[in-house]
């Protein structure tokens, strides 16, 4: 059965090439030119990928990943002619899984395609709710309860806590976390993992004596269980 890709470009040139090379890689593709029409057509041709362009008319890139970010979980590719790390941080943060530079070659969009795809397939039915002394880390909605109460938190935050926590006394390098959470090889600054960090720290210090978010130095970070109790 062939994948679905929704792709959505308002430069038609780009779009055709995109809808010819993916069609000879076995996907059904739609097109939508327009950002306000993005969430209706992803709606109803319910796509296992989707090629998002940040500037469009009607609604930008970010604001429709963003909102698709709240209902599904489908691999997203930013294709952008923004090159600025800011602009790439902006959009990993928004769940986008990778961003590629226009101009790109078409063999490398592809293979970061079936890098994304691998990865989305991968993942299977596995449980994504992780629940530890005041702390629920739940993936499939999206929330955060800490201490009792839901915390606003961007899906990468959410993601990147999960990974964590899902390996307890783990300790990863920033290297893996950009490969394992952003899911792709990262070409800019790590430190955006340690801003992510930050912000996760600031919702989550001193909520409990069981657990933390550690600084391995020199080395990466870790969710240390200081006690073998989980909730």
């Amino acid at each position: 059965m062939s994948k679905r890709a929704l792709v959505v470009e308002d430069d038609a040139n780009i779009a055709e090439l995109l809808r010819l090379y993916l069609g000879r890689d076995g996907f059904e593709v739609m097109l939508v030119s327009d950002g306000a029409k993005a969430d209706k057509s992803f709606d109803l041709f319910t796509p296992d990928l989707v090629l998002l362009d940040i500037m469009l008319p009607g609604k930008d890139g970010w604001q429709i990943c963003r909102e698709l970010r709240k209902k599904s979980s489908v691999p997203i590719i930013m294709l952008t002619a923004k090159g600025e790390t800011s602009d790439k941080v902006i959009g990993l943060e928004m769940g986008a899984d990778d961003y590629v530079t226009k101009p790109f070659e078409i063999k490398e969009l592809l293979a970061r395609i079936h890098a994304v795809m691998r990865r989305s397939d991968s993942e299977g039915p596995m449980e994504k709710k992780l629940s530890f002394d005041k702390l629920i880390i739940n993936l499939d909605s999206y929330e955060l309860i800490v201490d009792g109460k839901k915390v606003d938190t961007p899906p990468k935050e959410m993601e990147l806590l999960f990974h964590l926590a899902s390996s307890p006394n783990r300790v990863f390098t920033r290297n893996q976390l950009l490969d394992e959470v952003w899911g792709f090889d990262y070409f800019g600054d790590s430190r955006t993992v340690d801003v992510h960090i930050k912000r996760l720290r600031e919702k989550l210090e001193g909520v409990s004596d069981k657990w933390s978010l550690k600084t391995v130095w020199g080395v990466g970070y870790k969710f240390e269980l200081l006690t073998e109790d989980q909730g």
